[in-house]
Protein backbone atom coordinates (compact mmCIF):
# COMPACT_ATOMS: atom_id res chain seq x y z
CA UNK A 1 0.00 0.00 0.00
CA UNK A 2 1.42 3.45 -0.89
CA UNK A 3 0.93 6.80 1.00
CA UNK A 4 -1.93 8.00 -1.99
CA UNK A 5 -4.03 4.49 -0.86
CA UNK A 6 -3.48 5.58 3.04
CA UNK A 7 -6.14 6.85 5.12
CA UNK A 8 -5.02 10.56 6.31
CA UNK A 9 -4.92 9.17 10.20
CA UNK A 10 -2.56 6.48 8.66
CA UNK A 11 -0.07 8.72 7.00
CA UNK A 12 -0.22 11.04 9.75
CA UNK A 13 0.75 8.46 12.15
CA UNK A 14 3.65 6.84 9.90
CA UNK A 15 4.77 10.31 8.85
CA UNK A 16 5.14 10.66 13.07
CA UNK A 17 6.88 7.00 13.15
CA UNK A 18 9.10 8.63 10.07
CA UNK A 19 9.85 11.88 12.45
CA UNK A 20 10.81 9.38 15.68
CA UNK A 21 13.42 7.30 13.43
CA UNK A 22 15.02 10.36 12.18
CA UNK A 23 14.59 12.07 15.64
CA UNK A 24 16.76 8.92 16.53
CA UNK A 25 19.38 8.98 13.58
CA UNK A 26 20.18 12.20 14.38
CA UNK A 27 20.95 12.41 18.05
CA UNK A 28 23.02 9.04 17.13
CA UNK A 29 24.86 10.74 14.30
CA UNK A 30 25.97 13.70 16.62
CA UNK A 31 27.21 11.55 19.22
CA UNK A 32 28.70 9.33 16.78
CA UNK A 33 30.28 12.85 15.37
CA UNK A 34 31.73 13.35 18.54
CA UNK A 35 33.06 10.31 20.02
CA UNK A 36 34.77 9.19 16.37
CA UNK A 37 36.10 12.43 15.90
CA UNK A 38 37.60 12.44 19.89
CA UNK A 39 39.23 8.87 19.62
CA UNK A 40 40.42 9.77 16.16
CA UNK A 41 42.52 12.20 17.28
CA UNK A 42 43.64 10.36 20.20
CA UNK A 43 44.65 7.77 18.02
CA UNK A 44 45.74 9.40 15.13
CA UNK A 45 43.27 7.34 13.22
CA UNK A 46 42.36 9.45 9.31
CA UNK A 47 39.78 6.73 9.56
CA UNK A 48 37.57 7.46 13.16
CA UNK A 49 37.96 11.55 12.10
CA UNK A 50 36.60 10.97 8.79
CA UNK A 51 33.80 8.72 9.95
CA UNK A 52 33.19 11.32 12.13
CA UNK A 53 32.95 14.07 9.85
CA UNK A 54 31.14 11.95 7.51
CA UNK A 55 28.11 11.87 10.71
CA UNK A 56 27.94 15.56 10.38
CA UNK A 57 26.97 15.21 6.71
CA UNK A 58 24.33 12.26 7.82
CA UNK A 59 22.97 14.98 10.26
CA UNK A 60 22.13 17.58 7.40
CA UNK A 61 20.31 14.21 5.42
CA UNK A 62 17.86 13.28 8.05
CA UNK A 63 17.44 17.35 9.03
CA UNK A 64 16.51 17.21 5.09
CA UNK A 65 14.14 14.28 5.12
CA UNK A 66 12.50 16.17 8.91
CA UNK A 67 12.39 18.84 6.65
CA UNK A 68 10.26 17.23 4.10
CA UNK A 69 8.48 15.10 6.52
CA UNK A 70 6.36 18.18 7.98
CA UNK A 71 5.34 19.39 4.48
CA UNK A 72 2.66 18.37 2.17
CA UNK A 73 3.51 14.97 0.98
CA UNK A 74 4.93 14.17 -3.00
CA UNK A 75 0.99 13.66 -3.99
CA UNK A 76 0.27 17.75 -3.42
CA UNK A 77 3.72 18.74 -3.16
CA UNK A 78 6.16 17.18 -5.86
CA UNK A 79 8.53 20.07 -6.02
CA UNK A 80 8.83 20.01 -2.48
CA UNK A 81 10.21 16.14 -2.77
CA UNK A 82 12.57 16.92 -5.78
CA UNK A 83 14.29 19.36 -3.56
CA UNK A 84 14.54 17.46 -0.98
CA UNK A 85 15.81 14.24 -3.68
CA UNK A 86 18.32 16.91 -4.63
CA UNK A 87 19.76 18.08 -1.40
CA UNK A 88 19.86 14.24 -0.50
CA UNK A 89 21.48 13.52 -3.75
CA UNK A 90 24.67 16.57 -2.67
CA UNK A 91 24.57 15.11 0.65
CA UNK A 92 25.51 11.67 -0.91
CA UNK A 93 28.05 13.67 -3.18
CA UNK A 94 29.73 15.33 -0.28
CA UNK A 95 30.72 12.76 1.91
CA UNK A 96 31.77 10.58 -1.42
CA UNK A 97 34.05 12.90 -2.76
CA UNK A 98 35.22 13.30 1.13
CA UNK A 99 36.24 9.54 1.24
CA UNK A 100 37.85 9.55 -1.86
CA UNK A 101 40.35 12.09 -0.81
CA UNK A 102 40.92 10.44 2.89
CA UNK A 103 41.14 7.15 1.23
CA UNK A 104 43.71 8.92 -1.23
CA UNK A 105 45.48 10.44 1.60
CA UNK A 106 46.00 7.60 3.56
CA UNK A 107 47.28 5.65 0.86
CA UNK A 108 49.82 8.13 -0.01
CA UNK A 109 50.64 9.37 3.45
CA UNK A 110 50.61 5.64 4.86
CA UNK A 111 49.25 7.00 8.31
CA UNK A 112 49.72 3.90 10.42
CA UNK A 113 46.89 4.51 13.51
CA UNK A 114 47.58 3.45 17.22
CA UNK A 115 44.90 0.93 18.44
CA UNK A 116 41.29 2.52 19.79
CA UNK A 117 39.44 -0.04 21.98
CA UNK A 118 36.67 2.42 22.67
CA UNK A 119 36.30 3.60 19.25
CA UNK A 120 35.79 -0.04 17.98
CA UNK A 121 33.50 -0.84 20.41
CA UNK A 122 31.27 2.34 19.02
CA UNK A 123 31.74 1.30 15.57
CA UNK A 124 30.61 -2.31 16.25
CA UNK A 125 27.30 -0.72 17.95
CA UNK A 126 27.08 1.50 15.18
CA UNK A 127 27.20 -1.12 13.11
CA UNK A 128 24.00 -2.56 14.58
CA UNK A 129 22.09 0.26 15.10
CA UNK A 130 22.21 2.04 11.44
CA UNK A 131 20.98 -1.68 10.24
CA UNK A 132 18.34 -1.06 12.38
CA UNK A 133 17.18 2.39 11.30
CA UNK A 134 17.99 1.59 7.86
CA UNK A 135 15.29 -1.18 7.69
CA UNK A 136 13.03 0.85 9.87
CA UNK A 137 13.17 4.04 7.91
CA UNK A 138 12.88 2.00 4.35
CA UNK A 139 9.47 0.17 5.58
CA UNK A 140 7.42 3.25 6.67
CA UNK A 141 9.23 5.28 3.83
CA UNK A 142 7.66 2.50 1.36
CA UNK A 143 4.53 2.50 3.41
CA UNK A 144 4.26 6.23 3.17
CA UNK A 145 5.43 6.22 -0.13
CA UNK A 146 7.83 8.93 0.54
CA UNK A 147 11.27 9.05 -1.63
CA UNK A 148 13.56 11.18 0.80
CA UNK A 149 12.77 8.73 3.85
CA UNK A 150 13.55 5.69 1.59
CA UNK A 151 17.06 7.24 0.18
CA UNK A 152 18.07 8.05 3.90
CA UNK A 153 17.20 5.06 4.89
CA UNK A 154 19.88 3.90 2.34
CA UNK A 155 22.53 6.35 3.33
CA UNK A 156 22.12 4.54 7.20
CA UNK A 157 22.73 1.19 5.53
CA UNK A 158 26.11 3.19 4.07
CA UNK A 159 26.90 4.53 7.64
CA UNK A 160 26.57 0.84 8.47
CA UNK A 161 28.85 -0.50 5.66
CA UNK A 162 31.27 2.05 6.35
CA UNK A 163 31.62 1.49 10.10
CA UNK A 164 31.99 -2.21 9.47
CA UNK A 165 34.94 -1.66 6.67
CA UNK A 166 36.32 0.71 9.35
CA UNK A 167 36.05 -1.87 12.10
CA UNK A 168 37.18 -4.66 10.09
CA UNK A 169 40.18 -2.34 9.16
CA UNK A 170 41.50 -1.03 12.35
CA UNK A 171 41.41 -4.45 13.27
CA UNK A 172 43.32 -5.72 10.35
CA UNK A 173 45.70 -3.00 11.06
CA UNK A 174 46.20 -3.51 14.95
CA UNK A 175 46.22 -7.49 14.59
CA UNK A 176 48.34 -7.98 11.18
CA UNK A 177 49.80 -5.13 10.39
CA UNK A 178 47.73 -3.97 6.90
CA UNK A 179 47.72 -0.37 7.26
CA UNK A 180 46.21 -0.20 3.61
CA UNK A 181 43.32 -2.30 4.57
CA UNK A 182 41.64 1.24 6.30
CA UNK A 183 41.80 3.73 3.27
CA UNK A 184 41.11 0.77 0.87
CA UNK A 185 37.53 0.12 2.60
CA UNK A 186 37.05 3.86 2.54
CA UNK A 187 37.45 3.71 -0.67
CA UNK A 188 35.05 1.23 -1.20
CA UNK A 189 32.28 2.48 0.53
CA UNK A 190 33.17 6.06 -1.75
CA UNK A 191 32.30 4.06 -4.53
CA UNK A 192 28.96 2.96 -3.30
CA UNK A 193 28.20 6.32 -2.06
CA UNK A 194 29.06 8.78 -5.31
CA UNK A 195 26.64 5.85 -7.69
CA UNK A 196 24.00 6.33 -5.06
CA UNK A 197 24.71 10.13 -5.61
CA UNK A 198 24.64 9.87 -9.10
CA UNK A 199 21.31 7.87 -9.27
CA UNK A 200 19.26 10.37 -6.60
CA UNK A 201 20.73 13.45 -9.06
CA UNK A 202 19.67 12.01 -12.57
CA UNK A 203 16.15 10.54 -11.21
CA UNK A 204 17.53 6.70 -12.51
CA UNK A 205 17.21 5.30 -8.48
CA UNK A 206 13.91 3.11 -8.13
CA UNK A 207 13.34 3.90 -4.43
CA UNK A 208 10.09 2.29 -4.37
CA UNK A 209 11.05 -1.02 -5.85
Amino acid sequence: MSGSELSPAAIERLERTGRRWEYATTAWNVLEATISIATGLLASSLALVAFGLDSTIEVFASLVVLWHLRGDDETTDPRRARRAMRLLAIAFGLLGLYLVGDSIHGLVSRTEARTSPLGMVFLAATVIIMFVFAWAKRRTGLALGNRPLIANARMAAIDGLLAAGILLALGLDAWLGWWWADPVAAGVVAIITLNEARELASGELDLLS
